[in-house]
């Protein structure tokens, strides 16, 4: 696959869909063995109180909360940065039956995490396929990420966030085939 943009970034406004449309990718290219997580608002009636990871093995943990303390902190939110390593160390990124790997997201909480830096990094430097949403805006290691020359970086919008899974998963079905 050299050469090719085997890494499929997504990016958009927050609240356009981007981790609905990964949840369906993640679901239609099931037979590809995906490996990765996504990450869903915690609710309590309506007030948004943190985020929960999401194993695609149906494995969980809680990256951030409102009640969590300590150092590292974004908005309102306490960011679990030892407890989001501990999750990512159980994810089974490189093994042989893992055609595709799916992260959602690449943001400025997950990035407090050097491993998963270094994780998301040795994946897009590998043979594995990686589709990821990333943040809109961010610092320098996610503008750096979304330049690189192995990179196909796509914007979901109103106008094609319908049309854009069924693109990306028939793309996905390709550079799956050549590996």
């Amino acid at each position: 696959m050299t050469g090719k943009r085997k890494n499929i970034l997504i990016t958009g406004v927050p609240g356009i869909g981007k981790t609905t449309l990964i949840k369906g990718i993640a679901e239609h290219l099931s037979n590809f063995h995906p490996v990765g997580f996504y990450t869903q608002e915690l609710r309590e009636t309506r007030t948004r109180v943190g985020f929960q990871l999401i194993g695609l093995d149906g494995r969980g943990g809680i990256l951030a909360h409102i009640n969590r303390g300590g150092p590292v902190r974004v908005g309102k939110y306490g960011v679990d940065v030892e407890g989001f390593e501990s999750f990512l160390s159980h994810l089974s990124l490189f093994e042989p039956i893992t055609h595709l790997v799916i992260i959602d997201e690449i943001g400025r909480m997950e990035c407090y995490s050097p491993r998963f830096r270094e994780l998301v990094q040795s994946i897009m430097d590998s043979n594995q396929i990686l589709i990821a949403t990333i943040a809109l805006r961010g610092d320098s290691f996610i503008e750096f990420l979304k330049h690189r020359e192995d990179v196909r970086l796509e914007v979901l919008t109103r106008e094609n966030r319908d049309s854009l899974g069924p693109i990306l998963e028939d793309t996905l079905r390709v550079l799956a085939d050549e590996r």
